[in-house]
């Protein structure tokens, strides 16, 4: 599913250069749930970017489902983006005068799809997340619990090839943190495959395989029996 080999980013501000990646060594197979952990400035955000195609790496190959991605254009590359990978942020990112359903709806919209097939799969997605009857609440109506598994319904409504997730429960309280976890957990079991960013332990102990970030650099990528 993912390749990386010697990514590196660099950022240069115009009177220093940051190296934010130094090199980069990263397979991630298909449904996989892992976890990549490192305290801030690790280049664990950075490192996401370059995974969901929002950056390309400054040198070294990054490779997304046999797709090289620094060969792609901004319009293939804003395609794998809408047809490859779902996101999940830790703010939500919901739109806020729009319902549950019109927040899942939307990139089915943009992506041309009929009425019919668009209610069919949000009314589907919705139900699997436990908010079947919170359709038609707008985001301040729903708990921040509530408004991640919409995002998490919006972020799997194009059915894409890997989910990402950016500490995920992040602004959620700690009985909701397990609830979305336990969610991660049963979309992985179904096959999805799902990366996660986060500084959490307790996000990473959810994750059979966790990846350390240090200064740019992985320190390993050890595996966890759970």
């Amino acid at each position: 599913m993912i390749h990386m080999e010697e990514v590196t980013r660099i950022f240069d501000t115009g009177k220093v250069q940051v190296k934010a990646l130094r090199g980069i060594d990263l397979e991630i197979d298909t449904g996989e749930l892992l976890a990549i952990m490192g305290p801030s400035g690790s280049g664990k955000s950075t490192l996401m970017h370059i995974m969901g195609c929002l950056d390309t790496p400054t040198s070294g190959k990054y490779t997304l489902d046999g797709e090289l991605i620094q060969a792609l254009s901004d319009n293939e590359l804003a395609d794998i983006r809408n047809k490859k990978i779902g996101f999940v942020f830790q703010s939500f990112n919901l739109l806020p005068y729009a319902s549950a359903y019109e927040n899942v709806e939307l990139p089915l919209i943009f992506a041309g799809i009929s009425a019919k097939r668009r209610h069919q799969k949000v009314t589907e997605l919705l139900e699997r997340v436990g908010l079947a009857d919170r359709m038609d609440h707008k985001p301040n109506e729903l708990s921040g619990g509530q408004q991640q598994r919409v995002a998490i319904a919006r972020a799997m409504v194009n059915n894409p090839r890997i989910i990402m997730a950016d500490e995920p429960t992040g602004n959620l309280d700690s009985t909701s943190g397990e609830e979305i976890m336990n969610l991660f957990r049963e979309l992985w079991k179904a096959g999805n495959t799902i990366v996660m960013i986060t500084h959490d332990p307790v996000v990473s102990d959810h994750c059979p395989r966790v990846v350390h970030l240090k200064d740019g650099l992985i320190e390993n990528g050890a595996m966890q029996l759970n």
